[in-house]
């Protein structure tokens, strides 16, 4: 279970899916005292891609703020049912440019609009789904083009994001977070039975790092173990 002093008040960002689902359920599973706080597509028509979407959700979460824990658990991987690129000659430019979309620019304009929202004094947490796949230091295969870049911009904006919600709240930790390859339906069609784990306890154990990580991890990146990923 989480820490019962570790977070108070938590905003999850892409409820519905697979992983949003298991930090729901996980933060207020037990003993803990977590005020859960969610958004989906699904569930309250949010589109973090578009910025009228995304400001109105915000807005309407004003009464509710501030939150200590921010997590952003959206992100796309087969755009319009098309898997990853195996190579170049498969990159189609409509679909790279929505993977961008959802993963990079959704991941922006959630911290331009929800970001205001954190903790403004003592710890606070805002952490951005990622993956490993999108680090450049850790890609010696190649392929899945689209997805492996959209993420890597996502770090970038993570790291920037971090620098400045920091200025504002000097004890934040804004990171982005490598969940595994967890079972659920995005991963199924891919993970050809490599799974880190279920949802639940992906989500249970990304939530023990939060709750651990200490001041100077602001602006990292990490896994579900808690260990740094290379850029």
């Amino acid at each position: 279970m989480v820490q019962k002093e570790a977070f108070k008040s938590a905003l999850v960002i892409g409820s519905s899916g697979g992983v949003g689902a298991g930090l729901v359920t996980a933060l207020r599973g037990g003993s803990s005292n977590v005020s859960v706080t969610t958004l989906s597509r699904t569930d309250d028509g949010l589109d973090l891609t578009n910025e009228e979407s995304v400001s109105r959700a915000a807005a309407g979460l004003a009464g509710a703020a501030p939150f200590d824990l921010i997590i952003n658990a959206s992100g796309v991987l087969a755009v319009d049912g098309a898997g990853p690129e195996k190579s170049f000659k498969e990159i189609d430019p409509v679909r790279m440019i929505r993977a961008f979309e959802v993963n990079a620019l959704g991941a922006a304009l959630a911290i331009k609009h929800f970001g205001s929202l954190l903790e403004r004094d003592g710890r606070a947490v805002l952490a951005t789904l990622s993956a490993r796949v999108g680090s450049i230091g850790d890609n010696g295969l190649g392929g899945w083009v689209s997805y492996r870049a959209s993420k890597a911009a996502l770090n970038q904006i993570v790291r920037c994001g971090a620098l400045e919600l920091g200025r504002r709240n000097p004890s934040a930790i804004v990171v982005a977070l490598h969940p595994g390859t967890i079972k659920t339906p995005l991963t199924e069609k891919y993970a050809r039975g490599r799974y880190t784990a279920s949802a639940e306890d992906a989500a249970q154990a990304m939530l023990n790092v939060l709750g651990d990580l200490p001041k100077a991890a602001n602006g990292g990146f990490y896994d579900y173990a808690g260990k740094p990923v290379p850029w």
